[in-house]
């Protein structure tokens, strides 16, 4: 009951929220200032959610030095899209033709922004932290990766291959950056950080959602391995390296702070104190 309480309240504000940025999707300025006011009453509804069923501090999402983290994990989702890119581009995959819409950069702002802080709030500050409770860390990055995965499976142009690499450089990074962190702001930033480095500054398709106009005027074209097809650069080989890698550079941390969560095992039958007179 606790689970639901959580999600629904949650989901509730994200859903509304993109509902409205939807609606005037079509004015940048719109989407900007609709997104922030989304991304700020999905935090508010999981500050108030956490608050009253758990009845604790959300130490997850302090705010002393918050600003500091959500930059980090933005620089970090940047920088890692923007090695995708240019190794795509090396390749041959990835062609710029001149700037793009200056414009549609502020409304994507804004929209990324509502989609990254709904999401890691739902998977990684609900579900992979309350499965993590009972069944540890590892099963809980690999069952809450898998379902992230899944759900990509709804978007526009979707493939399995497409849900299996979002499951990876996705759904278990942003999982192992939680874990090292303890913290959503990281996540959530690095989530932000990806998704406007594709759709705002590089302008190619996020997830399966079509074409994006942003900073630069690009195009794709080559393999599908390489250039991720339909479904975007997420599809691509080297996007599901540079997670794997990246998760695999988190989780070291995550071990060497101590923040590996063990499956939590069934307390073992007191036995009886039998003593040999």
């Amino acid at each position: 009951m606790r689970v639901l309480k959580q999600v629904l309240a949650v989901a509730a504000a994200g859903l509304v929220g993109s509902r409205a940025v939807a609606a005037v999707q079509d004015n940048p300025w719109l989407t900007l200032l609709l997104g922030a006011a989304t991304a700020v009453a999905t935090l508010l509804a999981y500050r108030w959610v956490v608050r009253r069923t758990e009845r604790r501090e959300v130490t997850e999402l302090i705010r002393a030095g918050a600003g500091g983290r959500i930059v980090r994990g933005t620089f970090v989702g940047c920088a890692m899209f923007a090695v995708v890119i240019i190794t795509i581009a090396l390749l041959g995959g990835y062609h710029v033709h001149g700037v793009g819409s200056v414009t549609g950069v502020v409304g994507l702002f804004g929209f990324m922004a509502a989609a990254a802080v709904t999401e890691e709030l739902l998977f990684r500050g609900l579900l992979f932290r309350l499965v993590e409770e009972r069944l540890g860390t590892w099963l809980s990055l690999l069952l809450t990766g898998v379902l992230f995965g899944l759900v990509h499976l709804a978007n526009p142009d979707a493939t399995v291959w497409g849900a299996t690499a979002i499951t990876v450089e996705a759904g278990f990074l942003l999982a192992a950056c939680y874990a090292a962190t303890r913290t959503l702001w990281v996540p959530i930033g690095l989530h932000f950080g990806w998704n406007f480095a594709a759709a705002g500054i590089f302008s190619v398709v996020v997830s399966g959602n079509g074409e994006s106009q942003g900073l630069l005027d690009a195009t794709m074209s080559g393999p599908t391995l390489l250039t991720g097809g339909d479904f975007g650069p997420e599809a691509s080989l080297c996007t599901v390296l540079a997670g794997l890698a990246l998760t695999v550079v988190f989780l070291g941390l995550a071990h060497r702070r101590g923040h590996i969560v063990p499956r939590r095992r069934p307390v073992d039958a007191p036995t009886a104190d039998v003593t040999v007179s």
